[in-house]
């Protein structure tokens, strides 16, 4: 595309469609993920509206104001700055999460983990899906579905996947552990906005410093560091260059953390408990040949992208004794 860009082409009247399309097409030649995705949050950000609106009002002029915000923000994310940074939030599992450079963006291939947790708790007590109304597990009732779930989150981050199964499930309890204090602080903020706070422990340390010897929890989850050090190269500029390391690589075989946490999740899961890891899709073997180690015999299955990345692995309940057979 070969227009001017907005703020200097002042005497053109750029509406809304107009913005669109040429921030997409701008986008697209600077090999930007996403461009379209891009280009609504930052018009919606500028605008103050939500995504709906821009489509509603396609045709609506921007101020030389609102033009000259854009341009800032749009040179930025050309040169692959997060757009989830410029505007401070990003969207999972249908829920708007604060966003900032203390840890990782939440990314939709993550649902996929949310929902194999849903999926699993809802199994165990042969509940129906949610459809508005929480079923005797998701509110706790001992009489109809048993005692509320307990779930782990280790390496938490933004918190999304902590505060997305306290919402599904308002009976749940939850504790969830980072390492960084200012990611934990920025999940403590998301989980306030959210109204879940008071259903989330949040704890400082890394793995199972913070779990105590005797507690047990009906699901486990974990998005780790997982990159293996041959992929970081490769990793988009907009994730290797503004997202901490500390929060994506996994060492040399990308398994330094989804390791120690295989091996301590026998000790931590309730009978019948659900352990659920991202990984690297490369590791999916090693994973599999891991989780059979520590007795966890597991499966890795594909997220939203079609890539093998969700380790999951089931704690069969003990065997009847001799005397209660």
């Amino acid at each position: 595309m070969t227009a001017a860009e907005p703020a200097n082409a002042p005497s053109r009247r750029w509406t809304t469609r107009e913005l669109l399309r040429w921030m997409t097409e701008h986008f697209r030649q600077r090999q930007v993920d996403s461009p379209r995705v891009c280009a609504d949050m930052l018009l919606g950000h500028v605008l103050g509206c939500e995504r709906m609106r821009l489509y509603m009002e396609a045709d609506r002029p921007a101020s030389p104001t609102e033009l000259t915000a854009l341009r800032a923000l749009v040179a930025r994310a050309a040169r692959h700055e997060p757009v989830q940074h410029l505007v401070g939030h990003a969207w999972f599992f249908t829920r708007r999460f604060e966003v900032d450079r203390s840890t990782m963006i939440p990314r939709p291939c993550t649902e996929r983990l949310v929902e194999l947790a849903l999926e699993s708790l809802r199994a165990r007590t042969h509940q129906r899906p949610i459809d508005g109304a929480p079923t005797d597990f998701e509110s706790g009732d001992a009489d109809g579905g048993g005692p509320a779930p307990r779930i782990l989150d280790l390496c938490t981050g933004t918190g999304c996947i902590a505060i997305s199964l306290a919402a599904q499930l308002p009976g749940a309890t939850v504790v969830a552990t980072d390492v960084a204090p200012d990611a934990l602080a920025l999940a403590r903020r998301n989980a306030e906005a959210h109204r879940v706070a008071e259903r989330i422990e949040f704890r400082e340390g890394s793995l199972w410093e913070t779990v105590t010897v005797d507690e047990r929890f009906d699901v486990i989850c974990a998005n780790p560091p997982y990159i293996p050090d041959a992929e970081w190269p490769d990793v988009a500029p907009n994730v290797r260059d503004w997202e901490p390391a500390r929060a994506l690589r996994g060492g040399a075989d990308g398994l330094d953390f989804v390791r120690p946490i295989a091996e301590g999740a026998p000790r931590h899961l309730a009978p019948s408990g659900t352990l659920l890891i991202e990984i690297a899709s490369c590791t999916a073997e090693a994973v599999c040949r891991l989780l059979a180690a520590v007795g966890l015999p597991g499966t890795v299955l594909p997220d939203h992208d079609g890539l093998l990345r969700v380790a999951r692995a089931l704690r069969r309940p003990a065997a009847p004794s001799a005397a209660e057979a």
